[in-house]
């Protein structure tokens, strides 16, 4: 018995000897943990790559630098199946959803251009004449701001955190990709005017002048050092990650008779909107990296205790895109460039801001469709879709249904609008008239799925096509009946890529993350663009963007 009490001790006080030393290693990890670097990055830079397909990190993989993709890549976090979780995927949406993290249902930008139904009219998404150009006199081009994106960035909320000590800078080639990013509250946004300038401008909605840094970049000339030939960076034969160069497939520039290797931009400028042809080569994502840099340097970001942020869009992977195609060699040499440029801006943010002192996503607005006409010599099903033919159909079904060729005001974006007017006057049921569309276009070839407003406000979808529509769809300014096109259909010419659907193609693209509090490793679990901005506020522990529906991605983060 006393054995049996003794061993009963000494097992006790074995047990305890463990719990302390576990509870001193716990504690000891508690704070190891406690006293790693929490301090917010200095600067946050977000990259978006206008139509960057997740493929063309892996398939142009052996000819990037260790400098610019592959250092987020093995340096940072990847996640490999990021998606577009709403239609349509188009510039203007995909910058706005980037930033607000949520999708137009609510933020309300729902294409690059849509028809107003109150005012009877087209209208552009960034557009506003209550502003006006500055840099350039008396243009259009710089009558913007983001007054039609209803929601807060995560750029507006790191103004309201900061108490607007936080600085917040937009840059694109595209007026979209500057202005939607930057938000609302934004020191600045600053966007490429080409024609016969080849400058940086803004819109009297941020500053009066262009600020000193601006004056001196526009006046150094930079764009015209770009105005050069424009050749493969490497040797073409190389090149073996994309199709032939010169193939039917693909567009070229106006005075140019094919589209092979190189381009004689001096030679091509007076047809293609002087400095404007820059837009559509790789160079054009060289001089948005030139401004980026002069930026970082001009508004002194990063260097004070208060986050800063810097929205670069890359846009002219774009336009290469649409005119080229996605399996060219233009585009294959454009993201080669790319990769160059991001390097570049790694240096100069490792110099001028300092190794782990910033914050670097990446992501895409949009993915892109190979070019059907390639699709189909590959015997895949793909093709091609005229909307002016569908009205045509339709309202010759409307008329000789109800007597009346004015029951559709306008068909974009895969939405039609109905006459609410005219239907009243007839005394008829704008619900019969969403059915009865509906019944037409399903009988029509190369339409997929259709979908009245009626549907899309009294039920809730969760996954597939349908949830996409509905998150894509605002009840204000969308239309009376969306039509989905087969996979592969599109709305374009039959050469280069485009964009728009809720399929794979148009939907997966990149979404890296690098630096400040961002662990290292990669997933396959699906993320959507909507993560993206409650992840970066979680990390600068600040509040989400005010209708953000996404979702933190925790694994990026550290602690």
């Amino acid at each position: 018995m006393k054995k049996v009490i003794f061993f009963s001790i000494l097992s006790f006080a074995f047990i305890q000897c463990v719990s302390v030393k576990q509870n001193i290693k716990t504690t000891s990890k508690t704070a190891d943990l406690t006293t790693e670097n929490t301090t917010s990055p200095k600067l946050v830079i977000g990259i978006v790559v206008d139509q960057m397909r997740y493929d063309y990190l892996t398939q142009f993989d052996a000819k990037y630098s260790e400098g610019g993709f592959k250092r987020m890549l093995n340096g940072g976090y990847n996640c490999k199946n990021n998606h577009y979780n709403y239609i349509p995927t188009y510039t203007g949406p995909g910058h706005a959803s980037v930033y607000t993290g949520t999708t137009p249902e609510n933020h309300g930008i729902i294409g690059n251009n849509w028809y107003d139904k109150f005012i009877k009219d087209e209208v552009y998404c960034t557009s506003d004449e209550n502003y006006t150009s500055v840099g350039v006199e008396g243009k259009y081009e710089g009558k913007m701001s983001p007054h039609r994106m209803l929601t807060t960035t995560i750029t507006d909320q790191l103004r309201l955190a900061t108490q607007q000590r936080g600085k917040v800078i937009g840059i694109a080639i595209k007026d979209r990709g500057a202005i939607l990013p930057a938000g609302h509250a934004a020191n600045g946004a600053y966007w490429f005017y080409g024609k016969d300038k080849g400058n940086w401008i803004t819109s009297t909605y941020y500053l009066n002048t262009l600020p000193t840094w601006v004056q001196e970049f526009n006046a150094a000339d930079e764009a015209e050092k770009y105005m050069k030939p424009w050749n493969t960076l490497y040797d073409i034969s190389t090149y073996t990650e994309s199709g032939p160069d010169g193939n039917i497939f693909e567009g070229t520039f106006r005075g140019k008779k094919n589209s092979l290797f190189p381009y004689d931009l001096p030679a091509l400028k007076d047809k293609n909107g002087g400095f404007d042809i820059l837009k559509a080569t790789a160079y054009g994502n060289s001089l948005t990296t030139d401004f980026a840099i002069a930026a970082i340097k001009g508004e002194q970001l990063g260097q004070d205790t208060d986050t800063d942020f810097l929205a670069v869009s890359y846009s002219s992977t774009d336009y290469v895109g649409h005119t080229f195609g996605v399996n060219s060699k233009e585009i294959q040499d454009t993201y080669i460039r790319l990769d160059k440029d991001i390097e570049r801006l790694f240096a100069a943010l490792d110099e001028q801001v300092g190794k782990g002192n910033y914050t670097i996503f990446l992501t895409a607005d949009h993915a892109a469709v190979h070019v059907p006409t390639y699709l189909q010599s590959m015997k895949i099903p793909a093709g091609y879709f005229k909307t002016s033919e569908l009205e045509d159909y339709l309202i010759d079904f409307l008329n000789t249904t109800y007597g009346s060729k004015e029951l559709i005001e306008e068909i974009s974006n895969n939405q039609i609008f109905l006459n609410h007017t005219e239907i009243k006057r007839l005394n008829l049921s704008a619900t019969a008239i969403e059915n009865g569309l509906k019944q037409k276009l399903l009988a029509y070839d190369k339409v997929a799925k259709v979908y009245t407003r009626t549907t899309l406000t009294s039920s809730e979808f969760t996954t597939g096509i349908a949830a996409a529509l509905q998150k894509g769809f605002s009840q204000k300014r969308s239309g009376d009946v969306c039509y989905v096109l087969d996979i592969a259909t599109i709305s374009y010419g039959r050469t280069g890529s485009t964009h728009g659907s809720g399929f794979n193609y148009d939907t997966h693209v990149p979404l890296l993350f690098y630096g400040n509090g961002i662990q290292q490793g990669a997933t396959l679990a699906r993320t959507e663009i909507t993560d993206i901005a409650p992840t970066i506020a979680a990390l600068l522990q600040i509040s989400f963007p005010n209708a953000a529906t996404g979702n933190p991605i925790q694994a990026v983060l550290k602690n």
